[in-house]
């Protein structure tokens, strides 16, 4: 729904001040030609205005009018708005409430006009800015290929700046083969300065598979790590999404399955400075996640106890890829002792239970079953001790997932083995629910 503004640019306030001050200014007739050969309906879509003039809004709808007619009350609407008020009985005038004595519309011709050389113009200024921003990028590209140092670095900026606001600049550039041209400027030798420049302008492009191919070749790769490892906050999260994208791939082992890679992400998951780095971290970990070496990777560098320790702080979207990390990791022998040996993976994880959303609940609860099946006697009792039980009756009570439910009684079931009847109904009071 359009929010309605009175004034053009905060000047038009009603229908008569527009005529008389010339709201439509220079560049496209008042009276038809050009303006008329643009669809209304096609130049509102396309340029979606957050403020466009009340006199052009219906009050009905609250969207610009296309077919503007007048009521006998002089009140003016869009005819289809109007009419459909009149089909379900209703013969009064919108805005006014007045009772209608006649209930004929009249096409209100100079309002229509109005607003369709309003639109022209908007539209053709948007086209033309279109085409300069386009002539720029086009521009930028071939300044590109001959310019070196400190011009070179000024040139991709000026080119991050106009492809980061426009679509039509970010076309332009794949369309020359600019994506191959910004490409060739990351290797071995790539300053920083020039790597990371490039690397927030393809985080922009739609880069088809060839270009991702070729972006993946190691001097390449080992680039855009070492400035995700490096770099200032903005470029760790470009290189990020960068990665992620690569990863699409189906032959990107060679990055999934790099050290470097995966302590640059556990460094921008655990920068509390940079809040705005956790997201994609933890992202492209859960992407790396799919991969069976990875996980190996991911425990030897001790991700898992920093990821544990990190739950409680975190926002439920960062929460439930973090634990995606740590139940990918339990899969391993290797990843569920390291989660057995952290002392708050089972209070963290009990205190998840039906407290976030239905899917962090399953994943605290298989990350919860691994660590329990290794070792019943010892973590059943540490779990039920921080009020498990309880959460586990409240699943089962719960309108969950089936599936879920049934995994929760298995749960339940092991943990009791450990204790008589009398004392294990006593530890399944919600009083000892951790809070």
């Amino acid at each position: 729904m359009r929010q309605r503004k009175d004034g053009v640019d905060g000047q038009v306030l009603d229908l008569e001040t527009a005529v008389k001050d010339g709201v439509l200014g220079g560049g496209v007739g008042f009276g038809g030609g050009f303006a008329e050969k643009l669809d209304l309906n096609k130049m509102i879509e396309e340029l979606d205005l957050p403020d466009v003039p009340s006199v052009f809004i219906c009050p009905i709808s609250l969207e610009p009018m296309e077919d503007p007619v007048t009521l006998c009350t002089g009140q003016t609407y869009e005819r289809s708005n109007i009419l459909k008020w009149f089909s379900l009985g209703r013969f009064t005038c919108p805005t006014t409430m007045q009772e209608l004595w006649d209930d004929s519309v009249t096409p209100n011709k100079t309002l229509h006009q109005l607003i369709h050389t309003w639109f022209s113009q908007k539209y053709l200024q948007m086209k033309k800015k279109s085409e300069d921003v386009q002539g720029n990028a086009s521009e930028i590209l071939d300044t590109l290929k001959k310019v070196k140092g400190q011009a070179r670095v000024q040139s991709l900026k000026d080119l991050r700046r106009i492809v980061t606001n426009h679509v039509t600049a970010r076309n332009a550039v794949v369309d020359k083969g600019g994506v191959t041209l910004l490409s060739s400027l990351l290797g071995p030798y790539t300053s920083h300065a020039i790597g990371s420049e490039v690397v927030s302008i393809l985080v922009n492009l739609t880069l088809d598979s060839a270009s991702r191919s070729n972006l993946m070749q190691p001097a390449k790769v080992s680039l855009i790590i070492d400035m995700l490892n490096e770099g200032s906050i903005e470029t760790k999260i470009n290189c990020t999404k960068l990665i992620q994208s690569l990863t699409e791939q189906d032959d990107c082992e060679q990055i999934v399955s790099s050290h470097s890679l995966l302590v640059g992400l556990m460094r921008l998951v655990r920068d509390k400075r940079h809040p705005s780095g956790h997201l994609p971290g933890l992202t492209l970990l859960k992407s790396v996640c799919a991969h069976q070496q990875v996980r190996v990777l991911i425990i030897s560098i001790g991700a898992v106890p920093q990821l544990v320790e990190l739950l409680p702080g975190m926002n439920p979207e960062c929460l439930e890829l973090a634990l995606f990390v740590l139940e990918a990791v339990s899969a391993v022998k290797e990843g569920k002792l390291a989660l057995s040996s952290c002392s708050n993976t089972i209070p963290n994880m009990v205190r998840i239970l039906m407290r976030v959303s239905e899917s962090c609940t399953q994943l605290a609860l298989s990350i919860l079953w691994s660590i329990c099946k290794l070792s019943p006697e010892e973590y059943s009792s540490i779990a039920v001790d921080v009020g498990l039980a309880a959460k586990l009756l409240l699943v089962i009570q719960s309108g969950c997932d089936p599936l879920l439910k049934q995994r929760s009684a298995e749960l339940l079931k092991l943990c009791s083995l450990n204790y008589t009847d009398s004392i294990f109904i006593s530890k399944c009071k919600l009083t000892r629910t951790i809070r």
